[in-house]
């Protein structure tokens, strides 16, 4: 996206309205449709309003688990269903005779025609015929003396195999939950038969086999006979789970949903009677039967009403983020981030409402994970706010929960707690014990007010358990996911940007070690200043460490690199030297885009001189060509000026900083006056008329920066040997040890 679409993007009206409109109708529809928005009702609580009386005659649904263990039954309680193949003995013995007609021809044939050409290759390949075949040519002896031809061996076969098909074989179906029994269809009719009244596969062909070895043949003639006799033993008694499926459904559709009726004007529970289970199933339906009826028009309406819900929810962060978080409000990235979690966590609920499950499926909506990211990213007020309004919204597509709506703020601003002040990104994980604490102490409130059963406490104890262990987790995957594509500067963003191993950093030490001292300095003058005025303490701090990042490039251009005392820019004429200083800006902000650091650390680059007068070059140029000759623009910076409390903040402590270190000989009145110079004549150059900075604040600004440079630069009593030191001269170490035992 080009910049200039982005930039617009990010600040156009109509999408931020158009942000809001579509979170609106996405989390409305996302209400079940139909259902009437009325209070959730607790088993075990007290009907505090009037007597519920029936308008209309209605039924009362069945208790969900009764209702589902009576499906299971009804399952349960179908055969499954087989079809016997009709005329499965007549066919296979038909089958049989027939292929042993054709096979004795084939062997035959063989034993008058050795070459076998003009064989079916089928029956060459077949295991059995090989074995009919030699003993057609090398046992017919045998046979003879028994009395036996190949037609009688085939005829075994034939009556074995026949005997098992006049029981019937059952196929072997995984599928099929077979129990003791089953329903063999003949026609349209189900006869329940005992399982053991018919074989499997695997006897009848133990069978067989028995039959055949009874007779009492060779070993050859019986591994023939067994293995020929196995092509005709397949199951006549098929599963057919289609069938079997149809009659489930029947058996299921016969179940009744409701266990009574409530007729007009008929009192469904009275003020002040506890909730039964009873009650509460009459209530329940009462709901239900009356969205039934509302119609097309009413649905309208309750959708209207549903939207104006949810509207006037999200207007009440709008409205906060609007008078306290204005810089979020104008950023409609940050708001679509808001919006997306919002949208994400109605989403979960709205999963959630669809499995009906006899568990408390809903303690699994992460709530305090949105709580943490919304803290971390932003801060803690708008996490806690955020918290509240997501935990109304999925209380109201949870059917106005107020129990679940509670607990989740509970445990949400707790999480809020343990990361408003976080350090680093392992501190994510201290919330587990918190996010905890908050869901069992809910829980345990809400379970006995209820009356709940211990049972029915362990496992919301369980679920709740289950959400503080992932929230964590979630926050710490998510939280990067979001820095990252919305580009977007947290607090462990900064803390990882301060680390002086950071690449940038390590340069600017090594190649400019004079502006990476400055650098330190300022960081801890702008966090002090920061803390005073209510600004951000760790962006101003970072936002000093590299602030001047572009020196690295041509670090002798600046006075405080230069070690040698030998100054480049008095053989330069004014104009090359303003040209020479003011590179540093654009040289800053290429190379902290190079190495992606966060816009808002960037604008530090610029912002921090703001459109100042280089007052050196400016008063040179003046005495070189005359002030009529010059022009003052041509000497300043490029700009911005500061727009926020932090880069004013460093635009004031760089010229303090650099003005007292100039100062030969430091007292409390020089350093005063010095820093009150410099404060004073950014005011009136105007470099802070686009920042927040009140004169409050730049009251207490002051104060903190005299108060750490007054400390940086005390005085100090010179040893009685300094001047031998400082030109090299040999002195004995005691006299310096007894000095300092001194001082």
């Amino acid at each position: 996206m080009p910049e200039k679409t982005k930039g617009k993007f990010r600040t156009s009206r109509r999408i931020r309205l158009l942000i809001g409109l579509i979170s609106v109708l996405v989390i409305v529809l996302m209400f079940p449709r139909g259902e009437s928005i009325e209070s959730e009702v607790s088993e075990g609580s007290i009907w505090i309003h009037d007597d519920l009386i029936a308008p209309f005659s209605f039924p009362i649904i069945k208790d969900p688990e009764i209702y589902r263990a009576e499906l299971r039954a009804a399952k349960e309680s179908v055969y499954p269903i087989f079809i016997k193949e009709e005329n499965s003995l007549t066919k296979i013995t038909d089958s049989i005779e027939s292929y042993n007609n054709y096979l004795i021809k084939i062997i035959d044939s063989s034993f008058s025609n050795p070459s076998l050409e003009n064989l079916n290759p089928t029956f060459l390949s077949d295991p059995s015929f090989n074995t009919f075949n030699n003993l057609r040519r090398q046992e017919r002896e045998l046979l003879s003396s028994k009395g036996k031809n190949l037609k009688d061996l085939f005829l075994v076969v034939k009556q074995a195999v026949s005997g098992i098909y006049r029981k019937g074989i059952i196929g072997n179906e995984k599928d099929a939950d077979i129990q003791d029994s089953i329903a063999v269809r003949t026609g349209n009719v189900d006869n329940i038969e005992p399982l053991d009244q018919f074989l499997t596969l695997e006897n009848a062909q133990h069978l067989v086999k028995n039959e055949i070895e009874r007779i009492g043949f060779s070993d050859n003639i019986e591994n023939a006979l067994i293995e020929y006799s196995a092509h005709f033993i397949s199951p006549d008694i098929v599963f057919n789970p289609k069938l079997t499926q149809q009659e489930i459904g029947q058996a299921q559709d016969n179940v009744l949903k409701y266990t009574g009726i409530v007729t007009e004007n008929e009192r469904i529970i009275a003020k002040h009677d506890r909730v039964t289970k009873e009650a509460k199933l009459k209530i329940e339906s009462y709901k239900e039967a009356k969205s039934e009826k509302i119609g097309e028009e009413g649905y309208l309406l309750q959708l209207i009403g549903k939207f104006l819900h949810i509207a006037f929810l999200l207007s009440l962060i709008t409205i906060y983020i609007y008078t306290f978080r204005k810089k979020i409000f104008n950023d409609n990235q940050k708001l679509l981030l808001i919006a997306i979690i919002f949208i994400f966590l109605s989403f979960v609920t709205y999963l959630i409402n669809q499995i009906t499950v006899p568990v408390p499926l809903q303690l699994l909506i992460f709530i305090p994970a949105a709580s943490m990211m919304i803290t971390i990213i932003f801060d803690s007020r708008l996490g806690f706010y955020s918290t509240i309004i997501i935990s109304l919204i999925t209380g109201a597509l949870r059917g106005n929960d107020y129990s679940f709506t509670a607990m989740n703020i509970f445990a949400g601003a707790l999480a809020v707690y343990t990361v408003r002040d976080i350090k680093n990104r392992s501190q994510i994980f201290r919330s587990f014990i918190f996010i905890l604490i908050g869901y069992v102490t809910a829980v345990l409130a809400f379970g006995l007010e209820r009356f709940a059963s211990s049972q029915s406490l362990m496992t919301e104890f369980a679920f709740v358990a289950s959400n503080s262990l992932i929230s964590p987790i979630l926050t710490y995957g998510l939280l990067i996911f979001f820095e990252r594509f919305f580009k977007i500067t947290t607090d462990l963003t900064l803390l990882e940007l301060s680390n002086f191993d950071r690449p940038l950093l390590k340069e600017l030490a090594r190649k400019a070690p004079g502006t990476f001292n400055h650098s330190m300095t300022m960081g801890t003058l702008a966090e002090t200043a920061a803390e005073k005025v209510g600004a951000n303490p760790l962006l101003a701090r970072v936002g000093a460490y590299y602030h001047d990042i572009g020196k690295t490039i041509t670090p002798q251009n600046f006075v405080e690199n230069q070690l040698n005392n030998q100054n480049i820019h008095e053989n330069l004429t004014p104009e090359e030297s303003i040209n020479l200083i003011t590179r540093h800006v654009k040289e800053g902000i290429q190379i902290a885009k190079e190495h992606n650091i966060p816009q808002e650390i960037i604008d530090f680059i610029p912002m921090h001189h703001g459109t100042t007068v280089i007052t050196y070059f400016f008063e040179k140029a003046k005495r070189l060509y005359g002030e009529d000759k010059i022009k003052i623009d041509d000497y300043r910076y490029p700009g911005p000026m500061p727009d926020t409390k932090e880069t004013a903040i460093i635009m004031l402590a760089d010229g303090s900083e650099s003005a007292v270190r100039a100062i030969e000989d430091p007292d409390p009145v020089k350093v005063e006056n010095v820093i009150e110079k410099i404060i004073k004549s950014r005011i009136e150059d105007g470099q802070l008329d686009d920042s927040p900075l009140t004169f409050k604040d730049i009251t207490r600004i002051k104060d903190a920066f005299i108060s750490i440079l007054l400390g940086q630069h005390h005085r100090r009593i010179r040893y009685p040997k300094q001047e031998e030191m400082e030109k090299g001269l040999p002195v004995k170490e005691s006299d310096i040890d007894d000095e300092k035992e001194n001082q």
